[in-house]
């Protein structure tokens, strides 16, 4: 079988995260296989900006919070990460910096070395894929470029990070091979560009009746609420099973397991924080600071709302996020302990019920 290529799938990644238009395929491909040169004019020696030293450090020492509660092993993960600023690119936590890169010295608030080239990549960008020498890397615009306030910003790095600990797991890529689902796709688009039958109105319906089924679920308040709600979630999910050739079911699987999961990870960061984790004084003092209480309040409303209104019409396949956040949200209250099966069985939630 042929083995995809880390690379491919990173850039599959890369764009089912992005945000904005200038992270196209065509741009990131033309920026992360450019063959490595030592740069004949380095860029001058210009240190991180106070602002982003804040904040990285805030996430690092959030991540360092967390540890491996939320996701076992998630310390094992690499955590490299890409700060693309309007002229450079700073390199931190990275084991092996490519040539073109110049070393600044060592940061002693972030623990790390600073490496720094001219800039390749879009300041806007933020996403995670094999940037510099083949490891995963997070790679990310700062917060007005990104559209994120800087405590957004801080979470949706977190976010990132997961992607890291999801690619980084042995096997990984076989397990995405095995799904069948590349249809002789080498490039790793087929993550993004999957004819999954969006228009057909069968899909819609089930999906439709899934997602609110979800949504109403997640407003339940009392055991027997939980789990009749629940009863009806799993039952609509059959439902659409049976709509769906497998092939088109097995994406719809995965999506929700990889992407839906990372939304659902970035949440539960934000209750982590909002509850156990008290920010910098430096961070807090930022301009756009805003609670982690009240962060985790926004991206929980905002998976609720995406689970509403013919999502499936409105989202294609970015509908299939909050419906696997949602779910996993629910997993939380119906099935105690599957963070810890998550990555041993089928890349689908599904996998994760009891029989």
């Amino acid at each position: 079988m042929f083995r995809l290529p880390s690379t491919a799938v990173g850039l599959a990644l890369l764009a089912a995260c992005a945000t904005t238009p200038s992270a196209s395929p065509s741009h990131v491909v033309a920026a992360a296989t450019s063959s490595p040169a030592v740069a004949t004019s380095p860029p001058s020696a210009v240190g991180l900006a106070p602002d982003d030293r804040v904040r990285i450090a805030e996430a690092l020492h959030l991540a360092s919070a967390i540890g491996d509660e939320i996701w076992p092993a998630w310390t094992s993960a690499p955590f490299a990460i890409l700060l693309v600023t309007p002229e450079r690119e700073f390199l931190l936590r990275h084991p092996r910096p490519s040539p073109e890169f110049t070393k600044l010295g060592y940061d002693s608030l972030l623990a790390t070395d600073v490496f720094v080239r001219d800039r390749r990549f879009a300041p806007n960008l933020l996403a995670t894929f094999p940037a510099v020498g083949g490891v995963s890397t997070i790679v990310v615009g700062q917060p007005r470029a990104t559209g994120k306030s800087s405590t957004e910003w801080v979470l949706t790095l977190l976010h990132e990070h997961f992607h890291q600990l999801q690619t980084s797991r042995a096997g990984y890529y076989a397990r995405v091979d095995s799904l069948g689902l590349a249809r002789g796709d080498r490039t790793g688009m087929w993550m993004l560009n999957y004819a999954f039958p969006y228009d057909s109105g069968a899909a819609r319906t089930r999906f439709d009746a899934l997602t609110t089924r979800l949504d109403s679920a997640l407003a339940g308040t009392t055991d027997a609420e939980r789990a009749m709600r629940w009863a009806a979630v799993r039952s609509a999910r059959d439902s659409l099973r049976a709509a769906l050739p497998p092939d088109d079911d097995r994406y719809l699987a995965f999506q929700m397991w990889q992407e839906g999961v990372a939304r659902y990870t970035e949440l539960a960061a934000a209750r982590f924080a909002a509850a156990r984790h008290t920010p910098s004084a430096a961070f807090a003092a930022l301009p756009d600071f805003v609670p982690y209480g009240k962060a985790a309040e926004v991206i929980e409303e905002n998976v609720r709302v995406g689970l509403r209104g013919n999502s499936l019409e409105r989202g294609r396949r970015v509908a299939f996020y909050p419906a696997g956040a949602a779910y996993a949200l629910m997993l939380d209250r119906m099935v105690p302990g599957w963070r810890s099966h998550y990555f041993d069985r089928a890349m689908s939630l599904d996998a994760l019920l009891p029989p």
